[in-house]
């Protein structure tokens, strides 16, 4: 069963209320419809979207980015969770990890199209060749790349992960690293994520994204980086 079929999707008053009964082709048709504007001018035109592994920091670090840059914020899994209902957790528990990136497309997908933003996406989102294309279209992929042991250290902490459960999850991690990274390493820019301050890792990612000319300073308001 896919996640196009639960009831919970369809309440009313949400936006996107029916973003998981979409097909594939649909998917498509949602990304090619997206805005087009470039992040060039100011970086406000767009999306910039944080990838990596669970733990990575990608929450924490988008929420602090986003009030650096003045824009909105949105995390992709907190998305999916309003529009299925249900946590990611028992999605996966209910119906599977094929019918969560089914649904995980579409979602991002959609918030895509309401950029500008910054965009916290899940750990497996950029596998995805259709989220690749959306990002790779409407805005910038930033590759939060931390260590191992960074990455352990927070994932033990938190039992929210449901492909860490049950499992050793050093293990898990290393071989995720070993699937995940190559694909990551596509995204348009690779940010360190240490274990220091969120603030050091936004530094890096506005600093990274001026060097390239996507990132104006009057779009920074009046704090330093």
């Amino acid at each position: 069963m896919g996640l196009r079929l639960l009831p919970q999707l369809c309440r009313v008053g949400y936006e996107d209320s029916a973003i998981f009964h979409l097909n594939r082709m649909d998917t498509q048709r949602l990304i090619e419809e997206g805005s087009s504007k470039s992040v060039k001018d100011g970086a406000g035109h767009s999306n910039i979207v944080l990838v990596g592994l669970p733990g990575a920091g990608k929450s924490s670090v988008g929420k602090r980015l986003a009030a650096r840059l003045g824009l909105p914020f949105a995390d992709a899994d907190a998305e999916i969770e309003a529009a299925a209902g249900m946590s990611i957790a028992d999605i996966f528990a209910a119906h599977g990890e094929p019918a969560f990136r089914e649904g995980e497309e579409r979602v991002i997908a959609r918030l895509m199209r309401e950029g500008p933003m910054v965009i916290a996406t899940g750990g497996g989102a950029f596998m995805s060749e259709a989220t690749r294309s959306a990002i790779k279209q409407h805005g910038i992929s930033v590759w939060l790349d931390a260590s191992t042991e960074v990455l352990l250290s927070r994932i033990v902490k938190r039992s929210h992960r449901p492909l860490f459960h049950g499992v050793d999850p050093r293990q898990k991690l290393l071989d995720l690293r070993a699937a995940r990274d190559p694909v990551f390493a596509k995204a348009t820019l690779r940010i360190a994520s240490s274990a220091g301050p969120h603030d050091r890792v936004v530094n890096r990612i506005i600093n990274a994204l001026r060097a390239q000319g996507h990132l104006s300073r009057t779009r920074l308001g009046q704090k330093p980086c």
